[in-house]
C-alpha cells in the first residue's frame, strides 16, 4: 500500500512504522488517531475552561504519545510541552501555548483526511477492543493456573491489539516474565494494561 503521501503531509513515515509494526498497522493507527480527534478536542476545551489540569495533562501525553507513534514528531513535541507545563503547574505556558499547538493537531488532521478512503485498514493478526479483553480475562486465568503454553499463546494474540507505546513496552515486558515463569508478576502487568483497551 502507497503511504509516500503521508511523507508529503509531513509524518515520519519510518519512524511510525518501526512504532507501530508495518503499513497495515501503521495506517489503521493513524485512522484511529483521525477517530479519537473531535473528543480529544472536546475534552481539552473543557479542561481548560473549568482549570482542570490535572486531566488536562493526561490528555495532551496521550496525545504526545500518539502523535509520535504516528510520525507527527513536531507535534508529539508541542504537546510534550503543554504536558511538562501542566506537570510544573505553568499555567502562563499552558495558556499561551494550546491554542497554537490544537492548530498543529487541527491542520494535521484536515491532512490525513484521504485516510478516510482507505475503508477499514487492518493489518492480519490485529483484534478489536472486544477481543483483546476477552484474551485479557483469558490471559489472567491461564496465569493464575500456571499454564505455560495456553498463556504464552494468549499474549501472542493480544499483542495484536494496537495498543499504544507504553502499553506495548508493557506486554513486552508480560511476556517477558511468562518466559522466566514469573506468572504474578506477569498477572500485574495484563491488569495494569487492560484499562487501556477500549
Amino acid at each position: 500500500m502507497d503511504i509516500t503521501w503521508l511523507s508529503e503531509v509531513g509524518l515520519d513515515t519510518k519512524t511510525g512504522m518501526d512504532y507501530t509494526g508495518g503499513s497495515d498497522k501503521y495506517l489503521s493507527a493513524i485512522k484511529r488517531y483521525r477517530g479519537s480527534y473531535e473528543k480529544n478536542r472536546i475534552k481539552i476545551s473543557e479542561y481548560l475552561k473549568n482549570k482542570d489540569y490535572e486531566s488536562y495533562m493526561i490528555t495532551v501525553h496521550a496525545l504526545k504519545s500518539n502523535s509520535r507513534m504516528i510520525g507527527a514528531m513536531r507535534l508529539g513535541e508541542a504537546f510534550e510541552e503543554l504536558e511538562m507545563a501542566a506537570r510544573s503547574d505553568c499555567i502562563e505556558v499552558i495558556d499561551a501555548k494550546t491554542q497554537p499547538t490544537l492548530e498543529m493537531y487541527d491542520e494535521l488532521i484536515k491532512k490525513l483526511s484521504p485516510i478516510d478512503e482507505l475503508g477499514d485498514v487492518r493489518a492480519a493478526d490485529e483484534i478489536s477492543a472486544d477481543v483483546a479483553k476477552d484474551t485479557a480475562d483469558k490471559l489472567l486465568v491461564a496465569l493464575d493456573d500456571f499454564d505455560d503454553e495456553l498463556s504464552k499463546e494468549l499474549a501472542k494474540k493480544l499483542s495484536g491489539y494496537p495498543f499504544r507505546i507504553t502499553q506495548k513496552e508493557k506486554l513486552k515486558e508480560a511476556i517477558a516474565y511468562i518466559e522466566d515463569f514469573m506468572y504474578d508478576e506477569a498477572i500485574d502487568v495484563i491488569r495494569e494494561i487492560y484499562s487501556a483497551i477500549e
